[in-house]
């Protein structure tokens, strides 16, 4: 086994996972820490150490709300210690690696968390890559900035470092895939097959990394779960970027709030003050994300992808059947009727007469629809047009527990690293079966770029078409298992889509 691996800074000794044919080694360093006058920079290159580093234990997780203290249900799902250590010098990386020789030339798996680029930690129970690791995948979860620690834009910053002015959790994530392109192969992982993934944020992450000029050769295949969040009734689009000139007046308003005049006032402020100032600033303000500087982000990541301005590389994606549904909020059909107008204009009619447009779900309103499955499908078709496979998914099998909560934002996160025995659900056999199958999908998507392929007993898994206008097939992961579904969006669907991607490529 490697338990003791040599990086470019130093040796590493990590530790037996719970199956002790995996090693996992646990707060490796791959920056310089972002503190001081290092605080709202590019990551800096990391300093070497003598002798061997103890990689047992993660990081501190990076600056944000302390974990555990409320009653939502990611409070009760995974947000469950208030003790975990935290700290502003958090740019640290975790390997889970089978490999017994260096020269195994493993597939390679980072993953993104999410959490709003405001919150999210490595060391989340869910993304254990202990499971991942046993079907031959090394991976890889990377910590990096977050809120304003991570995402802060200032004039003065503009001024002063133009080279690297804002985006400095996505430069987090770019510094450290550089750092698996260096050393994945000493912990036995093949830098030529690495595939990106993140959930919600996480995901976005990917679409951000996908389309920055400088990523090229990085990485090679995409996983995006649950990030491409467009309304089709409003204009309300999570992850598009505002321009820097936009964000920077964000800046200077909470510098206003902070009680500083400079940037160096700022820097000199401990994390704990600072982060807990923007918990409050973000009570009446909109909290900071990746911004177009024009250097790291140069467009909407979603409309360059689908431009093919971007890696070359393939996609798998897709969403849970619950989360944040769309729906016009109507009390009655001339309700209905009036906002179908101010949305749809000359279209109102083509809505309205389609029979599913007056569908009413409880607490929803009229027509409720998952805008994220809509632009998945919108963008993966676009693709499929040019010749860039990609394939779509939706989960929507029962999730136990007492609060009933559906397929919530997240919860095939325990499904896709396996890892429901950590989970307080009462999963049954059903569940760890399912859970079985999308782990080997998302391997051998990690492997070959391809989803299909045998599952760990050996036998063929339920063939996953790519999508396109001539194969719409979408992987339904339901209660009983996989089940792919080849059939055409429809005329409701298809409309709501149409209108999303008019808005992505700015019709």
């Amino acid at each position: 086994m490697l338990r003791q691996v040599r990086t470019e800074n130093g040796w590493v000794r990590g530790i037996e996972a719970a199956d002790p044919r995996i090693t996992a080694f646990k707060g490796i360093p791959f920056a310089a820490p972002p503190v001081g006058r290092n605080r709202w920079r590019a990551p800096q290159p990391c300093e070497s150490w003598a002798g061997v580093r103890d990689a047992s234990r993660f990081a501190p997780i990076s600056m944000q709300w302390i974990p555990g203290l409320g009653t939502d249900i990611y409070c009760r799902e995974w947000h469950v210690d208030p003790d975990i250590p935290m700290g502003e010098d958090c740019l640290y990386l975790n390997v889970w690696t089978g490999a017994k020789k260096t020269n195994e030339k493993q597939p390679v798996l980072v993953w993104f968390f999410g959490g709003g680029l405001q919150c999210g930690y490595t060391a989340e129970m869910e993304f254990d890559g202990e499971r991942i690791a046993r079907r031959g995948i090394v991976v890889v979860t990377v910590n990096y900035r977050v809120g304003a620690l991570g995402f802060l834009t200032h004039p003065q910053l503009t001024r002063e470092q133009p080279e690297a002015p804002a985006n400095f959790g996505n430069l987090d994530q770019q510094a450290a895939l550089r750092w698996v392109q260096r050393n994945i192969a000493a912990f036995g992982g093949d830098p030529r097959r690495v595939t990106i993934a993140g959930q919600s944020a996480g995901g976005g992450s990917v679409m951000s990394q996908l389309a920055c000029p400088d990523n090229a050769g990085l990485f090679s295949g995409a996983v995006v779960m649950s990030a491409m969040i467009f309304d089709p009734y409003r204009r309300r689009e999570v992850g598009r970027p505002e321009t820097l000139k936009e964000a920077e007046k964000k800046g200077e308003d909470f510098f206003a709030f902070l009680g500083v005049r400079s940037l160096e006032e700022a820097r000199a402020l401990d994390a704990v003050t600072l982060q807990r100032s923007y918990e409050k600033y973000m009570e009446g303000h909109v909290p900071f994300f990746t911004v177009r500087d024009d250097l790291f982000c140069v467009g909407d990541p979603i409309a360059l992808y689908r431009e093919g301005k971007c890696v070359d590389a393939v996609m798998m994606a897709g969403c849970t059947g619950d989360e944040f549904l769309n729906a016009i909020d109507a009390k009655d059909e001339a309700d209905l009727q009036k906002e179908a107008e101010r949305i749809f204009g000359a279209k109102a009619q083509e809505f309205l007469a389609l029979p599913e447009s007056r569908h009413f779900a409880e607490g929803l309103g009229f027509a409720p629809a998952s805008g994220i499955e809509c632009t998945v499908k919108g963008v993966l078709t676009d693709t499929a047009k040019a010749g860039r496979k990609g394939w779509c998914y939706r989960f929507d099998p029962d999730i136990p527990g007492w609060d009933h909560p559906g397929t919530f934002h997240s919860s095939d996160l325990w499904f896709w690293f396996e890892t429901l025995a950590k989970c307080w659900r009462p999963f049954v056999g059903r569940h760890y079966d399912l859970a079985r199958q999308m782990c080997d999908y998302f391997c051998n998507f990690i492997r070959t770029g391809d989803p299909n392929g045998h599952d760990l007993n050996g036998e063929l898994l339920p063939r996953w078409e790519a999508w396109s206008d001539e194969t719409p097939c979408t992987m339904r992961f339901l209660r009983d298992g996989a089940s792919p579904a080849t059939e055409p969006m429809s005329p409701f669907m298809s409309f709501l889509t149409d209108r999303i991607m008019e808005r992505i490529r700015g019709v």
